[in-house]
């Protein structure tokens, strides 16, 4: 396959499947630009007589006829809906590094090779050009403009238009690929965004992947095709986000921290302690994974949302993401569950260590003492009038004998040893 570009400002595209193209990266080299086309995936190589209908060529707009999309993804659960107003989801978006993208326009215009994708759908009750990918780009025009015509939103957005004047094409003459519906789009958006260079964050990726599973009617292993993921991932982040869901449901759970630690929640599903402790079976199908945790365990529930997120009184026991696999350790000894269930503060290193899982890392410290001192015995001799060698041997000497009295088989052995 090969492509020709006339112009330096032609866009080139391999448009065999938008998840393979993404947006075409252009290059500079004697005053024309070459395709860099992405690495399809062995899926998409086998499958790409499945790919997405799309208008390969670029179309123009002017800002006025784009909308922002209310339902996207990034605004979070409760802010998302299509009723929510463009002046809510642009107010939404403020502090989505916007200025960034706006500088960059003014410096270089709004490239063809960074064109929006949009669909034509009904919105809040008429026809809309509704942009399902490329909505900051969107929103960084909306506060240009706004901001060139004196109505700054902020300070900063000031000082950017300060002294500027770009070409009217900017605002007038914004490209755009056009598709036919969002179902189109779905597989772009997933590799995109869910595993490639845009991601979103772990709660966004887990209702993106819910919406293909419900809406769509997807199986586990139709949506891990669709946007280059594995199944047991696509499985884990769904189970995860019908967890959340059921969370809500429940009025002792303080839902306050929980969308921002969402990764905490999806890593500890990993864990069978979690799996075991809530009853919840991680190889669901669909309509089974709809509500993990069974009524039985929902006293449970509300105790493990307490010690992963904490609520207003009580901090939480589990403070990063790295302590998961150890939580879960935690939660297939009864005796450290026990002592989490009864206390009011637990204390996530006291249970740690009631579920033995400081066990592996004495061993290191022991076997460590143990290599260290084979190590100087080689050399002790020749300082054998050091005061600061003696007083260190001393303490060692000390510190074993303590440990030989609790394995006082161990003292008899050596003293036999050593006859």
């Amino acid at each position: 396959m090969s492509f020709s570009c006339v112009k330096p400002r032609d866009p080139c595209y391999d448009v065999r499947a938008i998840n393979d193209a993404a947006f075409p990266v252009r290059h500079r080299k004697a005053g024309r630009f070459k395709v860099k086309v992405g690495t399809a995936t062995e899926y998409q190589r086998k499958e790409e007589r499945q790919t997405m209908p799309i208008d390969p060529a670029i179309n123009y707009a002017s800002l006025d006829e784009f909308s922002l999309d209310p339902t996207n993804p990034r605004l979070g659960r409760n802010n998302a809906g299509r009723n929510v107003t463009q002046g809510k989801v642009l107010d939404l978006m403020s502090d989505w590094n916007l200025d960034e993208l706006a500088i960059s326009f003014l410096e270089n215009g709004f490239w063809p090779q960074e064109a929006l994708v949009a669909i034509e759908e009904d919105l809040y009750g008429k026809p809309a050009l509704v942009v399902v990918e490329g909505n900051r780009r969107l929103a960084a025009l909306m506060y240009l403009r706004d901001a060139l015509n004196g109505q700054a939103a902020s300070k900063r957005w000031q000082e950017i238009a300060r002294g500027q004047h770009p070409a009217g094409a900017l605002f007038k003459k914004i490209p755009y690929i056009k598709l036919g519906s969002r179902s189109e789009v779905d597989a772009f958006l997933g590799f995109r965004h869910v595993t490639g260079i845009m991601e979103w964050r772990p709660a966004e990726k887990a209702e993106y992947i819910a919406k293909l599973i419900e809406k769509r009617q997807m199986s586990y292993e139709e949506v891990m095709r669709k946007i280059g993921s594995k199944t047991p991932t696509v499985r884990q982040h769904y189970i995860s986000y019908r967890l959340l869901l059921q969370m809500e449901d429940q009025e002792d759970i303080s839902l306050e921290h929980v969308e921002e630690k969402f990764s905490v929640l999806f890593l500890s599903l990993r864990t069978f302690g979690v799996q075991k402790y809530l009853h919840i079976d991680i190889k669901a199908e669909p309509d089974k994974a709809k509500t993990p945790v069974p009524p039985s365990h929902l006293r449970e529930l509300t105790r493990f949302a307490l010690w992963l997120f904490g609520d207003k009184r009580t901090p939480p026991i589990v403070k990063e993401s790295r302590q998961v696999d150890n939580f879960g350790a935690i939660l297939e000894s009864k005796k450290a569950v026990d002592y989490l269930e009864r206390s009011e503060r637990p204390n996530f290193d006291a249970a740690f260590r009631l579920a033995g899982g400081d066990e592996p890392e004495l061993i290191k410290l022991i076997e460590k003492a143990a290599d260290d001192i084979e190590a100087a015995l080689g050399r002790a001799h020749h300082y054998a009038k050091s005061e600061k060698l003696r007083n260190a041997v001393e303490r060692v000497g000390t510190d074993v004998f303590q440990l030989l009295r609790i394995w006082p088989d161990i003292k008899d052995k050596v003293v036999e040893d050593m006859d």
